[in-house]
């Protein structure tokens, strides 16, 4: 049985200073991860700069992303950047990877959404050219959607073969590719075709059990399984995370009731279904979940 693990998305703050208290906070609170998300729309950090900021301020900490969007970057440029943050952070960075998919990211970039194939697909093709570039000597790949020739990437990663990766998602096709190719698996809600939001009818403990279902079939190997927190105590969601979490009650997204409540749900969970792996997905919530985090980490 693994250990329990606990991560917290951090979106923004109003300077270096607060930036740096709150990851100090989270380190000092028994947090393993900060992550921070990547969306073009909304006020938030661009991810990686924010993470190498977090390193200098943290000794412990790993440096996570919740998750990155594929198609806003080109992978060989991708694999330099996290490369760097985890020689620059002794070997603390753990990115989240997704295919990118929502709507208003690319309509404020002027790019083209492509159908969720397309994306998927791209997506699988990038964690090739990652792993590759970070591997020894020189790269070459010739896909439909990237080319490398022969590039011999500097500096290679610290982590060995490479850094943890993670997948978050909801669909079928993306929980297969996560579980041939992550490290660790965040099972998140399945997003409509035209990124507009959630899937409302991917709700429920059925779907969610689904999830978990699809990644033991597809893989024999030992994957870190997850979720996030989308609701806690008696706070209600917070209205950007797009959520509807009127369905999941009995999923592990929504902790409802007392520090001791929400302590034997998650222990459920782990012991029932092998989930580990917790991210609290609202800042807000910190000072209600630190306490289980103490209990539990």
């Amino acid at each position: 049985m693994r250990p329990f693990r606990f991560g917290a998305v951090v979106r923004h703050a109003d300077s270096a200073k607060a930036w740096a208290e709150q990851a100090r906070r989270l380190e000092s609170s028994g947090f393993d991860v900060m992550l921070v998300p990547d969306h073009l729309v909304g006020a938030r950090f661009a991810p990686l700069p924010a993470l190498a900021a977090a390193a200098t301020a943290t000794t412990r900490l790993r440096l996570g992303t919740m998750v990155l969007a594929n198609d806003f970057r080109h992978p060989a440029a991708l694999a330099k950047e996290l490369a760097t943050l985890d020689v620059l952070s002794d070997g603390r960075a753990e990115p989240g990877i997704g295919t990118g998919w929502l709507a208003a990211d690319y309509a404020a970039a002027g790019r083209v959404l492509d159908p969720p194939g397309v994306r998927v697909e791209r997506l699988a093709e990038a964690l090739a050219v990652l792993k590759g570039l970070w591997g020894e000597g020189p790269f070459v790949h010739e896909g439909t959607h990237y080319r490398v020739d022969a590039l011999d990437l500097h500096p290679k990663p610290v982590q060995r073969p490479h850094p943890p990766l993670l997948l978050a998602g909801g669909g079928p096709r993306l929980l297969r590719l996560a579980a041939r190719e992550a490290d660790s698996v965040n099972l998140a809600s399945r997003v409509r075709a035209d990124g507009s939001g959630p899937d409302p009818a991917d709700g429920g403990l059925d779907a969610f059990l689904a999830k978990i279902a699809i990644v033991r079939q597809a893989t024999s190997r030992p994957v870190e399984l997850g979720t996030s927190i989308l609701e806690l105590g008696e706070g209600g969601p917070e209205a950007w995370s797009h959520a509807d979490t009127s369905a999941m009650a009995d999923t592990p997204q929504v902790l409802r009731g007392t520090r001791h409540d929400i302590r034997d749900k998650l222990r459920h969970w782990r012991d029932e279904h092998g989930l580990t792996y917790f991210v609290l997905h609202h800042e807000r919530d910190l000072d209600t979940f630190a306490p289980v985090v103490e209990d539990l980490a």
